[in-house]
């Protein structure tokens, strides 16, 4: 494909404000609804989630972990309405960079940007840690030779720096296999428990109990069932690389929510009901293992491995997903002139950040060099990374929140749109997500691993990471005028 086609009707545009981008071309794509969605699906990790968080949610929430799980969705749809509003009404491709920008202003926006780049980036390098790790204890529960974790992080590592490399449809279709088999494998538990009508106790209105939640650490709960949500965040990113910018993300985000929402609800729901009153206590002494023991007593011993396999694959279509995300944002500051132009460059034939995405592949394996010579074992340092990254972008999407708000209070509600979407949404969303970066904060220990307070200083990275993005933003509007204006990706839309 050629042209406009491939451009997806969108003009070139210049890196710095003068509308063109480097190599006088733009990142092509005629992504349809489905595979943003699927795209960004992917970086949720359904089937790790499933496995391993919602566990997680049981032990802290009790009973009612699924009344937390529709707590959880509603809150972040509120966001979405919010979200998806001011996207149509400032059609950038930036995302949290250009939203905070226009909302809040150029120098939080481009702290903001480096926050978010430092934070998918290690959420990136997570993946890889974490798809080493696994790989390595799958080969030795079916009786295989002791393999060195790092050995299969830098095979991930490769695999995934390749196919990013690539046009964004490639990814797409790649993430979209992987996702139905993730969710095929979830959905046949799912028609496992009804079928065998609940576990020994049968079915239970229990979780749905409000009453419930005060037996259990509903705030941890929610902490851990918010974070099994990200990767919707980042549609807007793709704007460039969609079909049609105006319904397919607005569609693709909302779509994520529901689609992820429902899932974890009716799994969360049957997970507990397969354990009934011993889901709580099950869930504290083997959360690795309830899952993949529940679907290999109800289905077949073999999904068990089944289970293990599709969290490795799980993580290797996160970790595309994510390398997809932060490589876009690397774009678009390139773009800014905020980082070196020559990131902005496109692939002549490809359409893809190609330059972006190499210095992202570069920059996550020096990383995991570096903490992984560190800490040889690899023990905890998926967590950490991980932890400190999901912490990171939870404080940009309350940013974004309170910036919808700002937005639409500087310039009214817009024609379609209603004060309920502009203001009442978007508050509610900022109440909440500020709430959960407060829990986040309080329970680091458990978001990261380690010993209470031990591991709180690793939040002076997201810290250092917004000093610098707002101090370079400082220096640009003092020395650089030209690019100061340009930051927020100012050349496009309104």
């Amino acid at each position: 494909m050629t042209g406009d086609t491939l451009t997806g009707g969108h003009p070139p545009s210049t890196p710095g404000g003068g509308g063109h981008a480097a190599g006088g071309q733009v990142l092509g794509g005629r992504m349809s609804t489905t595979s943003l969605l699927l795209t960004v699906l992917a970086f949720s990790a359904p089937i790790a989630a499933v496995a391993g968080y919602i566990p997680f949610t049981i032990s802290f929430g009790g009973q009612a972990s699924t009344l937390v799980f529709i707590i959880a969705t509603a809150g972040l749809l509120m966001f979405a309405v919010g979200y998806v509003t001011m996207t149509k009404d400032l059609p950038k491709p930036g995302s949290f960079y250009a939203f905070i920008s226009a909302g809040i202003g150029k120098i939080p926006g481009l702290g903001a940007a480096f926050v978010a780049v430092v934070s998918y980036l290690l959420m990136l390098s997570g993946c890889f840690v974490f798809t080493g790790l696994t790989v390595t204890e799958f080969i030795q529960s079916i009786n295989g030779p002791e393999t060195p974790w790092w050995l299969w992080t830098a095979i991930a590592w490769i695999a995934v720096s390749v196919m990013c490399y690539f046009h964004i449809e490639v990814s797409a279709k790649i993430l979209g296999v992987a996702m139905l088999f993730e969710i095929a494998i979830v959905v046949v538990f799912n028609v496992a428990v009804v079928f065998h009508g609940g576990g020994t106790e049968g079915y239970s209105v229990t979780p749905f109990n409000p009453a419930e939640l005060g037996n259990g650490s509903v705030g941890v709960a929610l902490l851990f069932a918010v974070m099994v949500f990200l990767g919707f965040e980042a549609t807007a990113l793709f704007r460039d690389e969609v079909r049609d910018p105006d319904r397919t993300i607005p569609r693709a985000t909302y779509g994520a929510v529901l689609l992820v929402g429902t899932l974890y609800i009716v799994s969360c729901y049957l997970l507990t009901t397969v354990y009934g009153s011993d889901a709580v206590q099950v869930a504290t002494d083997n959360p690795k293992g309830m899952f993949p023991d529940a679907i290999g007593n109800l289905v077949a011993p073999a999904f068990t491995q089944l289970t293990f396999l599709f969290i490795i694959t799980s993580e290797l279509a996160a970790a595309i997903s994510v390398h997809n995300v932060v490589s876009r944002y690397v774009y678009n500051l390139g773009r800014d002139a905020a980082l070196p132009t020559s990131l902005a460059v496109v692939h002549p034939r490809h359409r893809s950040p190609a330059r972006a995405s190499v210095s992202v592949a570069a920059v996550a394996g020096l990383v995991v060099l570096v903490l992984g010579l560190a800490n040889s074992e690899g023990e905890g340092l998926d967590a950490q990374m991980f932890g400190l990254g999901t912490v990171g972008v939870l404080v940009l999407m309350a940013l974004v929140s309170v910036s919808v708000v700002v937005w639409f209070a500087r310039r009214g509600v817009p024609e379609g749109a209603s004060w309920v979407k502009c203001y009442l949404a978007p508050t509610l969303a900022a109440i909440a997500l500020v709430s959960t970066n407060v829990l986040a904060v309080l329970h680091f220990d458990l978001v990261v691993g380690g010993a209470p307070g031990q591991n709180l200083g690793l939040l002076l990275v997201l810290a250092a990471s917004f000093a610098i993005g707002a101090g370079t933003a400082v220096y640009f509007r003092y020395a650089k005028p030209d690019v100061f204006a340009s930051l927020g990706r100012a050349d496009e839309g309104a």
